[in-house]
């Protein structure tokens, strides 16, 4: 085997996040009042029904067994490109480059997306309670700014912001839906038919109703690629995961049942089917808390969707980092700031990249929430579960290959087989109901091409690897290598990463 020329490696800032700041960080991508505000009107309106509650009772259990195999990888690898290292590990390192690309498509992507959706949020709130009109532009440039000045210094800050509007969105959430449960419920007080697990499963399009379901946990795998930043990587990044994957769920659960008895169940489906959809949380707000509640509701959506977004740009820019860092893309990219330890140069290219994508949408008169939320949602969505269902396999890969002492029949098989099946359920779910999901939007080139994108985007990661094996055997061995070898909890201060096959 060809040995890999000596090469320095820039390093993130260790330690400079705690197990509190990678969950608020995964979680801040999962967007609670997003997703919630975003899925459960169309999965009550138009998927399973008034047991929606049980679908995300069933993404709940599925994605935690995902995450035991997920766990393990965790513990063995620590690097800024999770996916990307893991599936080079487990299933080869061409594999690992495909993957890798479309990791970077998806949060990429994904940042953009959520600015169309805290621009629509924004320009609406500040309107109906300001009465002050505004292009939704504006909103999306100063959304921008404001995440490329957060992301040049470390990761502590961020994460800092973020937990504060993360506890914030959480609060209201859970302030109206335990008015429901203290109040006995709605018209039909509290029905046990939404949390029944069977209903998963029925309704007008149960599949379209899952699918939004599992769509709103997008973003809690990014728990690892905070780990060569994190305190104790080896136990904070499995624990993070956890509490990200079981935490969110019961909060789903428990919002979505106190939501639906709260409009009782016939009126939660004629209100998620109707022109405002929003009023299947706001009438329980306004019903059982009062104005105020609605009021502060509308706020915190624009800060959850900015918290969102802030938490894609973080992830867009490690696995940006994480292939540069490797001489990928562009070397520039995996170089970390002298001071603050931050990845500011891949983050810049990722500002730029995402003021590129709103511009574009922007000058050709797109709506900043049907066309750039929903289009490049869809596209980000497929693209990283994808790479979820290739992880899942790859953790059987790896510890068949790498460590057969540690293999166990339900964390190393049969748990990454679950998990991977389950993903694989879901992308088909993606593809069988994309027209539905995309609502108005469907008529347009963008999301007929869309399938296209991410398939060029994997094929072109394949021919990559292919390449750099034939013709470029130094560079081939250390696709997804980089990782840091840190095994203990950190007293002293960072160590540096190294190659390490």
């Amino acid at each position: 085997m060809t040995e890999s020329p000596p090469r320095e490696v820039h390093r993130l800032k260790a330690n400079s996040v705690s197990l509190t700041g990678v969950v608020f960080m995964a979680v801040a991508t999962a967007a609670p009042i997003t997703a919630m505000t975003g899925s459960l009107p169309i999965a009550v309106g138009s998927g399973n029904g008034t047991g929606a509650p049980a679908g995300y009772l069933f993404a709940t259990v599925v994605l935690t067994v995902f995450s035991v195999g997920y766990i393990a990888m965790a513990k063995r690898i620590t690097a800024a490109g999770a996916f990307y290292g893991y599936i080079s590990h487990g299933l080869g390192r061409i594999a690992g480059m495909a993957s890798g690309m479309l990791a970077v498509l998806a949060y990429i992507v994904l940042e953009a997306s959520v600015v169309g959706v805290f621009s629509y949020f924004a320009r609406t709130t500040v309107h109906d309670q300001l009465g002050v009109e505004l292009p939704w532009i504006l909103y999306a440039a100063a959304m921008l700014a404001v995440t490329a000045v957060l992301a040049h210094f470390d990761i502590s800050l961020t994460a800092k912001a973020l937990g504060v509007m993360l506890i914030a969105e959480i609060a209201v959430l859970f302030a109206v839906a335990t008015a429901v449960l203290v109040h006995g419920g709605g018209p039909d007080g509290i029905p046990v038919e939404p949390v029944n697990p069977k209903n998963a499963f029925t309704g007008a399009s149960a599949g379209l109703g899952l699918f939004f379901v599992f769509g709103s946990w997008v973003g809690f795998e990014s728990t690892a690629m905070y780990g060569e930043e994190s305190r104790d990587p080896k136990r904070v990044i499995p624990r993070a995961t956890l509490i990200s994957v079981i935490g969110v769920g019961l909060l789903y659960i428990y919002v979505s049942w106190m939501t639906i008895a709260g409009n009782g169940l016939a009126g939660s489906v004629t209100v998620s089917s109707s022109a405002d959809p929003l009023d299947l949380f706001f009438g329980p707000a306004q019903t059982f808390l009062g104005a105020w509640a609605v009021d502060a509701f509308q706020w915190l959506l624009i800060t959850g969707s900015f918290a969102c977004g802030t938490a894609f740009h973080q992830c867009a820019s490690r696995y940006l980092y994480a292939i540069g860092r490797e001489g990928f893309l562009h070397p520039a990219l995996g170089r970390t700031h002298p001071s603050h330890g931050s990845p500011y140069l891949a983050s810049s290219a990722q500002s730029a990249i995402a003021v590129a994508l709103v511009a574009g949408f922007w000058l050709t008169g797109q709506d900043p929430y049907l066309h750039l939320y929903t289009l490049l949602a869809i596209l980000g969505t497929m693209a990283i579960l994808i790479v979820q269902t290739l992880c899942s396999f790859a953790v059987i890969g790896y510890f068949r290959t790498h460590h057969p002492e540690d293999r166990h029949w339900f964390r190393t098989l049969v748990a990454p087989l679950l998990g991977g099946a389950g993903m694989i359920a879901v992308v088909a779910l993606l593809v069988i109901n994309m027209d539905t999901a995309a609502g108005e939007a469907a008529d347009s080139l963008f999301f007929r091409a869309i399938p296209w994108i991410v398939g060029l985007v994997f094929c072109g990661g394949l021919g990559l690897g292919w390449y750099l094996k034939a013709r470029q055997p130094h560079r081939y061995e250390i696709i997804g290598r980089i990782v840091l070898e840190d095994a203990a909890e950190r007293t002293t201060g960072p160590r540096q990463p190294s190659a390490t096959a």
